[in-house]
């Protein structure tokens, strides 16, 4: 998947971004970069693509940063509302479906994102889907979307581990994120990670050193 021009992505050359999603038995790894471009413009370096949106599920996303922010908003109001109606932690196949209907409805004026959720399901065991900009979703045991999801696909499919460590997981999308900004010019200035287990999540952020010479 692609939203520079990938298979089941939306052909567009303003924006890009690289986020990747890994499955192991201990939990999830999400992470993306911190760069906004459009074309060939690089208009902020601190931009957050990773966010959780329960205690035990979250979001990695890629594409148009408007978008981006205004479909976690939605995202995130739709599921305070469950949760305080019906008095449950909304489970994370619920939020995939909830996503894919939001995008979904917005078929015909669509969100120009791709989007990586994961997390722990209400059975105890990690699960990541993947979702197009029109709401078609599988489920995956490590992906990467994005305009520099290529690459960063090749690194996961040497190097991933079904019962990898979280620690292993984390190095690994670390690696592939690093080996995306190195060949992605719209990717870039950083990473950030969340983790998700069962007892919580966590987040990281890494600084990339940015070349100004």
């Amino acid at each position: 998947m692609g939203l520079g021009g990938g298979a089941g992505g939306v052909s567009t050359p303003y924006y890009g971004a690289t986020a990747v999603g890994i499955k192991t038995r201990a939990g999830v790894v999400l992470a993306a970069d911190k760069r906004m471009s459009y074309g060939g413009f690089v208009m902020s370096r601190n931009v957050k693509k990773v966010h959780p949106v329960t205690r035990r599920v979250g979001i990695a996303i890629a594409g148009f940063y408007a978008d981006m922010h205004g479909l976690i908003r939605i995202l995130e109001a739709e599921i305070r509302y469950y949760e305080t109606s019906n008095r449950v932690v909304m489970p994370l196949r619920a939020v995939a479906k909830l996503l894919s209907a939001i995008l979904y409805s917005n078929k015909f004026f669509p969100y120009y994102v791709e989007a990586i959720v994961g997390g722990i399901n209400g059975d105890g065991e990690p699960r990541i889907y993947v979702l197009d900009p029109v709401g078609a979703i599988t489920e995956e045991d490590y992906i990467a979307v994005g305009s520099g999801a290529t690459v960063a696909l090749g690194v996961l499919e040497s190097f991933y581990k079904p019962d990898a460590s979280i620690e292993e997981a984390e190095d690994l999308a670390v690696k592939a994120m690093r080996a995306a900004i190195a060949r992605d010019s719209s990717s870039g200035d950083g990473i950030d990670l969340l983790t998700i287990t069962p007892d919580g999540y966590r987040e990281k952020t890494i600084k990339l050193r940015v070349v100004t010479s």
